[in-house]
């Protein structure tokens, strides 16, 4: 599955540590695992990744702990003595309990305005929490002015120094019990997101100066896209036993030497739907495919780092969603594959699902007729999100998408008329785009307003992985040696300067698209989209 790990001191299968129990190994009957999320990630729904790895172990009958430590950590912070020195940071904190049970309420999400004000008021609270520490905290990112996820000496740094995070107090707590309770024989870490960077290396520090024997492993799609840059050099060899590049799995079993099983692993969420995450009730992801069955968008990352697609049956999708929602009663389906394939997409709508679900498609023939959107809308679908990304035909034709402008055309009036809403990804500042390319997406946005339930509003970034063979001149994106971007001069000199403020000048302020940007959620975004779609009226179980 095009899955490498990197083995930096020692093989893993022969490792030996020396614990209260005597010797251990990781294949031994008395050896566990310790899988964590770490923060900062949107908690409003569990990390499928490892979920996913749960399922493997669970097969296996191989002992093992999940830690959403996102979610830990971010109620941790938010429960926290505050010292709010003006009026609005008073109020946020006085009624953060409130705000937070709100936020699992269907009631809050039929009031846009009180949704809005209900995040504000708890991400106040957050970024005093962060500000004390020199950070800035969100529910949804977190940076430090000295510290920057793309540098590895930085990384290196914050694992010097973890008690300098404004997590620490939390995972020193918690990881020295656990491991002590546990005595696992490893800890593993995914790492998706650069807002997660900095306190997983600042708890992995923590970890080799408390447990300098406990052999780590870092996973995830930030670690995969790290590793699959052509010039990448392991800076973490002497930190981290383990990278893992690409889907786990089998990577995780030949680690713990593991026999590879036959078949297929559904998700186990076993231990994480019981956590509160901020939505009103349990998000059920589930990834039906990865990689991405068209592949051949422009400076597309899944293209340029050779991620393969690889689809589970449409009958086992469906029989995983049932047994998961039978086990979970989710308010709710996400579906993350890059794009839900045509197959699945017509099994899907052929039956109910047991609670309303959204994901991404590609704009075809299928979704532009009326009869399956209404057939879509009948299994459950709430919203798709479709990246149309340009209104001007050259620009779409330029980068492979794929996509007719007459087909999306119909395809937003066919979801729309079958009552599913629409979040829409727009890019701009590609090589191909020009100003007057810009102003026909703004036409082409206008004139399909009502039709357009959320828009996603992008700035081009050329992947650093594309940059040789783009033919561009171009130049450091970010200062650091983890960079995923480049910067680049425009061909046609519109660059990100420029984008922006036709975005905030133009863009932005046109009447028929200022009413689609209030309704964006914030922070949460897509996530909690489906939920102010439908107001209070979706289901609190698994029945629709």
């Amino acid at each position: 599955m095009g899955v490498s790990i990197y083995f930096s001191t020692f093989n893993a299968i022969t490792y030996r540590r020396h614990t209260r129990k005597g010797t251990a190994l990781f294949g031994s009957p008395d050896a566990m695992l310790i899988l964590i999320n770490p923060p900062v990630a949107k908690p409003c729904e569990p990390p499928a990744g490892i979920a996913k790895l749960a399922g493997v172990l669970a097969a296996h009958r191989y002992p093992f702990t999940v830690v959403d430590g996102n979610l830990e950590g971010l109620l941790y912070l938010l429960n926290a003595p505050h010292q709010p020195q003006d009026t609005w940071s008073r109020q946020a904190c006085n009624k953060l309990k409130d705000n937070l049970a709100a936020l699992r309420s269907r009631l809050l999400y039929a009031n846009l305005d009180r949704y809005k004000r209900a995040v504000a008021d708890v991400g106040r609270a957050l970024l005093l929490a962060g500000a004390a520490h020199g950070a800035t905290l969100t529910l949804a990112n977190y940076e430090e002015a000295s510290l920057s996820p793309l540098n590895s000496a930085d990384l290196l740094r914050a694992a010097a120094g973890p008690e300098k995070n404004p997590f620490y107090p939390w995972f020193a707590g918690r990881l020295s019990t656990l491991v002590e309770k546990k005595n696992p024989s490893l800890v593993g870490f995914s790492l998706n997101y650069l807002s997660q960077a900095l306190t997983t290396f600042a708890m992995i520090g923590f970890l080799k100066k408390r447990f300098p024997e406990l052999p780590l492993v870092v996973g995830g799609g930030l670690m995969t896209s790290w590793m699959r840059q052509p010039e990448w050099r392991n800076p973490f060899s002497g930190l981290v036993e383990h990278l893992v590049a690409g889907p786990g799995e089998e990577s995780l079993c030949s680690l713990l030497g593991l026999k590879a099983q036959a078949g297929h692993s559904s998700p186990d969420y076993g231990r994480l739907a019981a956590n509160p995450y901020l939505a009103p009730g349990f998000i059920l992801p589930y990834a039906a495919a990865s990689g991405c069955w068209w592949k051949r968008c422009s400076f597309c990352p899944e293209q340029a780092e050779g991620n393969p697609y690889a689809a589970i049956s449409p009958n086992q999708v469906m029989a995983d969603i049932d047994r998961l929602a039978a086990a979970t009663a989710p308010c709710l389906i996400h579906f993350l594959d890059n794009a839900i394939s045509p197959t699945l997409l017509q099994v899907l709508a052929a039956r109910p699902l047991p609670a309303p679900w959204y994901g991404f498609a590609r704009v075809t023939e299928l979704i532009a007729d009326r009869d399956f959107c209404r057939a879509l809308r009948r299994s459950g679908c709430v919203m798709l999100k479709l990246g149309i990304e340009s209104g001007d035909e050259t620009v779409l034709e330029k980068m492979d998408k794929g996509i007719e402008l007459q087909v999306a055309s119909r395809a937003l009036a066919a979801l729309h008329s079958a009552g599913i809403a629409t979040y829409v990804y727009l890019l701009f500042g590609t090589p191909a785009e020009t100003l007057a390319a810009a102003r026909k997406t703004l036409a082409f946005t206008r004139r399909h307003a009502a039709a357009i339930t959320f828009l996603n509003l992008a700035v081009f970034n050329l992947p650093a992985i594309n940059g040789p063979s783009s033919g561009l001149a171009t130049r450091p994106f970010y200062d650091g040696d983890l960079s995923l971007y480049r910067d680049f001069e425009h061909p046609r000199g519109w660059n990100r300067k420029e984008v922006r403020l036709f975005l905030d000048r133009e863009f932005k302020r046109d009447p028929a698209i200022r009413p689609i940007l209030h309704r964006d959620p914030p922070l949460f975004t897509s996530n909690h989209a489906p939920f102010l779609h439908m107001g209070c009226q979706f289901p609190s179980g698994n029945t629709l």
